[in-house]
């Protein structure tokens, strides 16, 4: 049995929506990134191995829709999920186990912002001379918010939600332009997951300030 044996099933039209076939890697991508996404919001340490399975169907998905920067984009996030999954644990410093929720520093910021708008312009050039992306700087920009705010995450931002929603904005009429209207409709939900854990985020932060401050100087 060869690997084609065992990803074309997952590769066969299972429902049909809007007249567009959608596969089983869509359906099982819709619900293993909600899943992901709600267990992140709640600071859950089970959200990364959730989120690299979902990596996995969306490399399958991506790849044949044509979207080949956001299905490198997936390796990038498995290898992100595995710095994520061990910075949760042991992130957090000398007498705590977890990581706390932080603001993300200017010079930070300073670094992202600098390296989202070089790999936001050069992605666009790869894609379009290399690739037959019908949609290379909007796959381009995607790409580089996503990995802004994989950097976030993994180092507990609370900014890194602003950038998430950034990139849900994008990705919901882009899904739904190259017809992956399931996965269009699974970002409208992370969307709405990504308020909320901006808002839980935040009153963590909130928290964490008010500790900072009644300890003693």
């Amino acid at each position: 049995m060869t690997l084609a044996d065992i990803l074309d099933p997952l590769q066969q039209p299972l429902v049909t929506v809007l007249d567009t076939p959608v596969s089983w890697t869509e359906v099982l991508g819709f619900g293993s990134g909600a899943l992901c996404v709600w267990l992140v919001a709640r600071q859950h340490l089970a959200n990364w191995p959730i989120g690299i399975a979902n990596n996995l169907f969306f490399v399958l998905l991506f790849t044949q829709s044509g979207l080949y920067a956001d299905a490198g984009l997936q390796i990038v996030f498995i290898t992100l999920a595995a710095y994520g999954w061990w910075t949760w644990t042991h992130g957090g410093g000398p007498g705590t186990a977890v990581l706390p929720v932080r603001s993300t520093t200017r010079t930070e910021w300073t670094w992202l912002l600098a390296a989202g708008a070089v790999g936001t312009l050069g992605l666009t050039l790869l894609l379009s001379r290399a690739t037959d992306s019908t949609v290379p700087f909007w796959d381009a920009l995607t790409t580089s918010l996503s990995l802004m705010a994989t950097y976030g995450q993994c180092r507990k931002r609370v900014e890194s939600w602003w950038l998430w929603i950034a990139a849900d904005l994008v990705y919901i009429p882009l899904y739904a332009y190259k017809e992956l209207y399931l996965t269009s409709l699974l970002y409208l939900g992370f969307l709405t997951l990504c308020v909320l854990g901006l808002r839980g985020w935040s009153r963590d932060l909130a928290s964490h300030r008010r500790e900072d401050a009644a300890v003693p100087a």
